[in-house]
């Protein structure tokens, strides 16, 4: 872009303060955090030392536990395989089978912990009834989705603050990263439909970044650095994120309660879900990810984590001690942070911040993933992050806890390969038990073959062990709800959340195989080297044709056919063992189909398995946001399009009015888009020849800024003055008087 046009993205905004996008910038530094050095003595103390520290017996007895756990049935595969001579394979399936099992002992007794204090827990967590001294900027960061549902849901959330008082200690803001210019003029319609809607309840505002660089961290960042000082918390929103009013207060408040505070995480709790694997995912959040979450927040304490959204962060403490560095060399390892919630949790640790979750807070909701492919598309992104936080688990000055979050957010992808490797080694070893008939004699002298033998007793015992500890937290979590009438009540009743227990155990079961699998397939790509991007999440649910769900799972179906052959090639006891993982393999395609079926999850409502307090009685937040949704559905059917925007000056002064003036995330750099953008403009004889040039990339970036967005608007103005030209030219052969045009564009714009 050339200089004079540069210059004029500093112009007015519009013509009046209240249209503006963004309100009058507050700048705050946020450097970037060292990874290789930390000098201790920077740390800050907390003010409240006692409520700062969490009781190291509570992390003794859990890992105690764990331990104790796993090393019983580490020494039970050991005596098992110890019976006969222990060959190489063997000792191969010992050391998977040890980190295998490790990795599910943790969650079994963590869930031992939040039963207790699920079914102890007489209320939720409430606001107290005091006014809020503080300001918060609600943060809804968005890329590419859909206006209408998340402009409701911010009309939601700001009704049920102005309800409770706290409509001027909180601001919205929408923070777009959309690249997608249909999606961006609809964002820009819905933003102003809201604030109408809005108007004395809550400020709401908009900013558009024009490059979305650093994604989701990026977009915060920019906010932080550009207004961040003119709020005391930040308040951090996905797109598909929903909170009430009471949720949001008692977060603030706690906030202001709490000055060694640094970070609240809230559980989030699924929900909207419609196809299969939705209510399933629903339905294991309700019942048993209760649990983990609460006992998580017991042990965790002060060293707990985040998950990116439904958090509130005192800004303070995020400016200064949060700021992302960029990782040396070039992605999937390298680059910018991806995963970047459980970095910014663990440096705000090591800067002396509290990092705790507040597992008494009810009212926060997120929605899933619809299929296992949008499940798959979503966990690329996850991968790749989790993986690179191999580069961060080093880091000086980390919390030893900081850094068991990492290593469990690495083995939560690594612990597929390895569970492959497991089986391949278990099938490796039932081969040289029936065949190595070579090996029965070693070197030494005896005057007995050495057979290879198992002990099957143990190995009875063993695997009826590793069926409890992967199974428990289920049973835990279908037992907290036997026991609490108002759990068991709101699931359903006995019968229905008994059906719904067992339904979901299935469904889990069979398409468990097949995510493994997926995760081994994205940890193969990671380590590849091939860099996953940032695409958008599909919320709402869609029917899966044949032909994509056979393209998708045909790999799968032949691993799980040669899984079940082999298998019982070796004897029936091994295809017995692994016949619910080839099952499910063998059947990928049309599990996948149904579980992404949208009738199939209807009629599963309707038989009321699968339910959840959410939809035993909606929370009243969810039903605001069903209640506005369909007057925004039918505003932004009316959105113009580009064309209409710059033809019309009413329309583009509005537009420009709610765009921003900073070149986000480009400096004064070179940008190649928008030059090439520029020319084509420059170049063509009308908009609708501008328009239709301009690639999908070029026409997201013309509308993020003022500069082209008025070039664009000066086409027209030239073709008329040529037009102007030429009848001039034949008005003066005729003797005719010269026509007089009235442009309305801004005069600077006609270079």
């Amino acid at each position: 872009m050339d200089e004079a046009l540069r210059q004029r993205e500093g112009g007015a905004p519009g013509s009046g303060r209240e249209e503006r996008g963004m309100p009058p910038e507050r700048p705050r530094p946020m450097p970037s955090q060292a990874l290789g050095r930390f000098d201790g003595a920077s740390r800050r103390r907390p003010r409240d030392p006692r409520r700062a520290r969490t009781p190291a017996w509570r992390r003794a007895a859990v890992f105690g536990a764990a331990l104790a756990l796993a090393g019983y049935a580490i020494e039970e595969m050991w005596r098992a395989l110890a019976v006969g001579h222990l060959t190489p394979v063997a000792v191969a399936v010992l050391a998977l089978f040890a980190v295998n099992f490790a990795w599910i002992s943790l969650p079994l007794v963590t869930s031992l912990v939040g039963f207790a204090r699920v079914v102890t827990r007489r209320r939720e967590g409430a606001p107290a009834d005091r006014p809020l001294r503080t300001r918060t900027a609600l943060l809804l960061p968005t890329y590419n989705e859909d206006p209408a549902r998340v402009a409701a849901a911010l009309e939601a959330m700001g009704r049920d603050l102005a309800a409770r008082g706290a409509g001027r200690a909180f601001d919205l803001f929408l923070l777009s990263d959309t690249t997608r210019g249909d999606v961006a003029l609809a964002e820009l319609e819905a933003v102003r439909l809201l604030r109408r809607r809005l108007e004395g309840a809550v400020r709401v505002f908009y900013r558009r970044r024009a490059r979305n660089v650093a994604h989701k961290p990026g977009n915060i960042r920019d906010f932080c650095e550009r207004w961040g000082g003119a709020y005391d918390h930040l308040l951090v929103l996905d797109a598909d994120s929903l909170m009430d009013g009471a949720t949001l207060v008692a977060l603030a408040q706690r906030m202001e309660d709490d000055p060694d505070a640094g970070l609240i995480q809230t559980l989030p709790r699924l929900h909207r879900g419609t196809t299969l694997l939705a209510r399933v995912q629903q339905f294991a959040g309700s019942v048993y990810g209760a649990l983990l979450g609460d006992g998580l927040a017991w042990w965790t304490g002060s060293e707990g984590n985040f998950w990116g959204h439904n958090a509130i962060l005192r800004t303070e403490a995020f400016l200064a001690c949060a700021g992302l560095p960029v990782l040396p060399g070039e992605p999937p390892f390298g680059g910018f942070i991806l995963s970047h919630d459980f970095v910014e949790a663990a440096l705000l640790r090591r800067g002396g911040w509290k990092v705790t979750i507040a597992a008494d807070l009810a009212g926060s909701y997120e929605e899933g993933p619809s299929s296992i492919l949008d499940l798959a598309v979503r966990d690329r992104r996850w991968c790749q992050g989790n993986l690179q936080h191999a580069r961060v688990l080093g880091a000086k000055g980390l919390h030893w806890l900081s850094r068991l979050h990492f290593v469990a957010g690495i083995m939560s992808y690594l612990s597929s390969p390895i569970w492959l490797l497991f089986v391949i080694s278990a099938l490796a070893l039932g081969v040289q038990y029936e065949s190595a008939r070579q090996q029965y004699f070693s070197h030494v002298q005896t005057l007995f073959p050495l057979w290879p033998r198992i002990d099957p007793e143990r190995a009875v015992r063993l695997f009826a062990l590793t069926l409890g500890v992967l199974f428990g937290p289920k049973v835990l979590g279908f037992l907290s709800v036997v026991v609490r009438p108002g759990r068991r009540r709101a699931h359903g009743g006995l019968l229905l959340a008994t059906l719904g227990f067992a339904l979901e155990v299935v469904v889990s079961a069979l398409i468990a195989p097949i995510q493994a699998l997926i995760h081994c397939g994205l940890v193969a790509d990671v380590l590849r080297g091939r860099s996953s991007g940032w695409r958008a999440q599909r919320r709402e649910g869609a029917s899966l044709a044949w032909p994509e769900a056979l393209r998708a799972h045909r790999w799968h179906a032949l691993v799980g056919l040669a899984l079940a052959l082999v298998a019982w090639s070796i004897s029936w006891q091994m295809a017995a063992w692994l016949a619910p993982a080839a099952l499910g393999l063998v059947l990928a395609a049309p599990l996948s189909k149904l579980v992404a079926s949208g009738a199939v999850g209807r009629a599963v409502r309707r038989a009321g398995l699968l339910r959840t307090p959410e939809e035993t009685r909606t929370p009243p937040i969810a039903r605001a946001v069903e209640l506005v949704l369909p007057a925004y559905r039918a505003a932004l059917a009316e959105t113009p399009d580009l064309a209409s925007v710059v033809e019309d000056p009413r329309l583009l002064q509005r537009h420009l009015a709610l765009t921003d003036r900073a070149p986000s995330g480009g400096g004064g750099a070179f940008d190649p888009v928008e030059a090439v953008a520029e020319k084509k403009i420059r170049e063509a004889g009308t908009v609708a020849e501008a328009i239709a040039a301009l690639t999908f990339e070029e026409r997201g970036r013309v509308q993020a800024r003022p500069a082209l967005l008025r070039l664009l608007a000066t086409v027209r103005a030239r073709a008329e003055r040529r037009a102007d030209a030429g009848a001039s030219g034949a008005a003066s052969w005729w003797g005719l008087p010269r026509p007089q045009l009235d442009l309305p564009v801004d005069a600077r714009d006609l270079g």
